[in-house]
């Protein structure tokens, strides 16, 4: 395990450096990740562009006629999620922290909120917008809340608004505690934001859970508070069989192909639909599990 992981150190220390040979192996593990994600993100809002225009993802949805144009939103996406991915600065920042493989890394950003958000900016041209409960703190508050998203340093930070360290520290303070309030951390595109469902999609959808009806807003409030305590794993299964309705095999390939194992006893071995439905009802548990006792 140490000397994978040292391994996959150094590939990302030699592909940030530029070595071509290495950015080529950092873009294969990145790859089916990006595929998956590219796909799904694209499908969700392909609206009428598949009736309208050839698809150009791997696996092609849609039937438009034979002389329809290209759709290249497909292709665009795929080079978006590369570079997000791949890029020198993302390289940097892996420190292969707790026996985390690069793939882990991949999947950690591409299944979070932040990324999924970053991609909805990009894709619909959307402008950044400060929330006016972050302009109410401070005349500053602002010109912070941006520089905290392209990860500014507190010193650089304090400069910029002409304030000494402690303030501009406590600003910071400030806005980061008002975001948690209100669930909102993942616009400043913190890497540390692991989940890519956003509330509405939370929320929206009654999962089986006994005993349970999301409809009723404190019990929705229950809701988000637990399935922000799932791991990313859970997360995926869950989104994935339950609120996209995907079938076992197509969620065990997207597992396979980014090499998420199920079965701690078993490693090495591909998963299988035992294991996924195993997996599926121990995550629906220990949602449920967390939700009553967050209700005391």
């Amino acid at each position: 395990m140490e000397s994978d992981k040292h391994a996959d150190l150094l590939l990302a220390q030699q592909a940030q450096a530029g070595d071509t040979k290495a950015r080529l192996r950092v873009n294969a593990i990145a790859n089916p990740i990006i595929q998956y994600q590219n796909s799904r993100f694209c499908k969700r809002f392909c609206r009428e562009h598949q009736y309208q225009y050839r698809c150009t993802l791997e696996k092609p949805v849609g039937n438009p006629s034979a002389d329809a144009p290209l759709c290249e939103w497909g292709n665009a996406g795929y080079a978006w999620m590369l570079d997000e991915l791949t890029r020198p600065e993302r390289l940097k920042r892996y420190a292969a922290k707790n026996d985390a493989s690069l793939k882990s890394y991949f999947f950690y950003i591409a299944n979070s909120l932040a990324f999924y958000e970053r991609w909805k900016d990009w894709r619909f041209g959307r402008r950044v917008y400060v929330p006016e409960y972050i302009r109410d703190i401070s005349p500053h508050a602002a010109k912070v809340f941006f520089m905290l998203r392209t990860s500014e340093s507190l010193e650089a930070i304090a400069q910029a608004i002409t304030q000494d360290k402690g303030a501009t520290e406590k600003l910071v303070s400030q806005i980061v505690t008002e975001l948690v309030k209100r669930k909102r951390l993942y616009l400043l595109n913190a890497p540390e934001n692991v989940s890519l469902t956003h509330a509405e999609d939370a929320t929206d959808i009654e999962l089986p859970v006994s005993g349970f009806d999301v409809e009723q807003d404190e019990q929705r409030e229950l809701f988000v508070q637990a399935w922000e305590q799932l791991t990313e794993i859970e997360q995926f299964v869950l989104e994935a069989m339950l609120l996209e309705k995907k079938s076992a095999d197509a969620v065990l390939h997207a597992l396979n192909e980014m090499g998420v194992t199920l079965s701690q006893a078993e490693p090495a071995s591909p998963n299988n639909r035992q294991q996924l439905y195993y997996f599926r009802r121990k995550a629906l548990d220990r949602l449920s599990t967390i939700i009553k006792s967050n209700m005391g």
